[in-house]
């Protein structure tokens, strides 16, 4: 890797933990009202569904700003200018995700997490080992990782506020493209990773998930 893509991925490291990001795509928006042909109208919630929501959004927050570590580790592992472009187009695409959620803290009253710098470097040294294996494990890696989001992201469509449209909007479209990470990276060559390894991956992201809900 050259002195200036190193010093581009240093740039997207701080900007993620920053909470500066970049948003490719608007903001996804609740279905339109049928009947008056006009946008749906943000319902208010109550205090508890704020904070429920808030504290799901929050999780997945930080499941961004470990995507963009883990793609960044799984670039600067690899030599395949090829899978370079693979994980380039996903992280720019989970960069939407990260802009999305961070926006929709803001609009519940809320933050990121104070643990995000951990989250970060964390997944920065995971995907770089998974990185190190070779593209075929790193592609599994990643295959598996999406895999896993997606059941996440059904879990908090169960769990949000009905109310909640404009939180329910943005987890419906990160949940999509996961679906199609995780496909890209097994049509790419992927290799299905061991039960060992896919049930630690499932440990490590309860623990993350259960913190960031509420730091």
């Amino acid at each position: 890797m050259t002195l200036d893509e190193l010093i581009t991925e240093f740039d997207r490291g701080l900007r993620t933990m920053a909470g500066v990001s970049r948003m490719s795509r608007p903001t996804p928006l609740p279905p339109t009202e049928e009947q008056s042909g006009e946008g749906a109208q943000p319902v208010d919630l109550s205090p508890a569904e704020r904070t429920h929501a808030a504290g799901l959004m929050r999780v997945n927050h930080v499941g961004e700003v470990c995507a963009q570590a883990l793609y960044q580790a799984q670039k600067l592992a690899t030599s395949s200018p090829k899978l370079k472009d693979a994980f380039e187009r996903a992280a720019r695409e989970e960069e939407d995700h990260l802009a999305w959620t961070a926006r929709r803290l803001e609009a519940l009253d809320s933050r990121p997490s104070l643990l995000n710098p951990l989250w970060y470097a964390g997944a920065l040294s995971i995907g770089f080992v998974a990185g190190c294996f070779g593209d075929k494990v790193s592609l599994g890696f990643m295959a598996e990782t999406e895999r896993q989001v997606e059941q996440h992201l059904d879990s908090h469509l169960d769990k949000l506020p009905e109310a909640d449209r404009e939180s329910r909007a943005i987890v419906e479209q990160m949940r999509t493209d996961e679906v199609a990470h995780a496909k890209a990276a097994t049509d790419a060559g992927g290799v299905e990773l061991p039960f060992p390894a896919r049930a630690i991956m499932r440990a490590a992201s309860k623990v993350m998930t259960r913190t960031a809900y509420y730091l």
